[in-house]
C-alpha cells in the first residue's frame, strides 16, 4: 500500500514566528488576531509565539529571513495586506514580496506560510480578514501547524 503523509493540527510544543506588516492597519491587525486565535485553538502556547511587526509588506521577507536563520522556530507565518491603488506601487511590492517569501519557503528547512493579502480594494481585504471570506490569518496558522507536522514525517537531507 502506498504510504500517504499528512500533517496533523496538533500545535503542542511548537514554536512559531509571525511577521506582520503594519502598513494597511486594520486588515493586518485582524489577520494577526485570526492567526493568534487559531494557534491557541490548536494548542500552541502564547509563550511559544514570537510576533514581529514590520513597516510594510516589502520588509516581511527580511524579518522572516532573520527568523529562519536563527533556527529557533518550527515555522514562520507571514501576514500583510497590499491593496491596489492608482499608482504602480502595488506591482512593485506585491510580486517581489511573494517571490521573496516563496524563495525562503522553497528552502524546505521549515514551513514559511504566505498569508499576505493582495486585493484590489479595502473591502476585499476586510472580507478576507474576518469577513465573508473567513480569516486568512487563521487559515495561515492552521497551514503552518499542518506543514510542520508533515515535514516531521519527511526524511531530511543528510546535508542539513
Amino acid at each position: 500500500m502506498t504510504p500517504i503523509l499528512e500533517g496533523s493540527h496538533d500545535g503542542s510544543h511548537l514554536k512559531i514566528a509571525i511577521v506582520v506588516s503594519r502598513f494597511s492597519g486594520e486588515p493586518c491587525q485582524k489577520l494577526l488576531e485570526g492567526a493568534l486565535g487559531r494557534l491557541e485553538e490548536l494548542g500552541v502556547a502564547s509563550s511559544d509565539i514570537d510576533v514581529a511587526w514590520v513597516p510594510g509588506a516589502f520588509e516581511i521577507a527580511g524579518a522572516a529571513t532573520r527568523f529562519h536563520k536563527a533556527r529557533n522556530h518550527d515555522a514562520i507565518i507571514t501576514l500583510g495586506c497590499v491593496i491596489r491603488g492608482e499608482t504602480p506601487h502595488f506591482d512593485h511590492v506585491a510580486g517581489p514580496c511573494a517571490d521573496a517569501i516563496s524563495r525562503l519557503s522553497s528552502g524546505g528547512r521549515i514551513p514559511v506560510i504566505f498569508g499576505v493579502l493582495t486585493t484590489d480594494n479595502r473591502e476585499q481585504a476586510m472580507a478576507r480578514c474576518g469577513g465573508k471570506q473567513g480569516n486568512k490569518g487563521s487559515d495561515s496558522a492552521q497551514a503552518a501547524i499542518e506543514m510542520i507536522r508533515l515535514y516531521q514525517q519527511i526524511p531530511r537531507e543528510a546535508s542539513e
